[in-house]
């Protein structure tokens, strides 16, 4: 399989409407989508070879997105900051190249805007999800 762009590994936040429609984060330049799952432990004494033992499925799953971009003021930036402000868990899309999209509510972390005098307006954002998240193979 050849490489895939960076780009195409997109943000899309959702309208809140009913069916939701759903924008991309406008600017983004940079993106990083992180999955995990809580370990939890099992090991005792009588473990086999005092290997460590793990309880399969027992821990708290999480993704964490981080991203940064050019600010553009378009409707994903007003709606990431409206999002913001009321404390919402919005639903967001995940779309990365040759895997698949996650698609479900995310708490906006940190929402973050900086600039210098000779460049370009930018922002960042964390992202943490905040219920089940729905998988769709690509």
């Amino acid at each position: 399989m050849a490489g895939q762009r960076g780009r195409d590994v997109l943000v899309k936040i959702g309208d809140g409407g009913s069916p939701e429609d759903f924008v991309v984060v406008a600017g983004i330049r940079t993106c990083s989508i992180a999955l995990g799952a809580g370990l939890i432990d099992a090991t005792t004494t009588t473990s086999p070879g005092a290997w460590r033992e793990l309880i399969a499925g027992a821990g708290v799953k999480k993704v964490e997105v981080s991203g940064a971009g050019v600010f553009k003021d378009m409707a994903s930036d007003e709606r990431m900051r409206a999002a913001f402000f009321a404390g919402e868990a919005p639903t967001l899309q995940l779309l990365i190249p040759d895997f698949g999209t996650l698609q479900g509510p995310f708490v906006i972390a940190a929402l973050a805007y900086s600039g210098e005098h000779d460049g370009e307006a930018a922002f960042a954002v964390s992202l943490v999800s905040a219920g089940a998240l729905s998988f769709a193979a690509a």
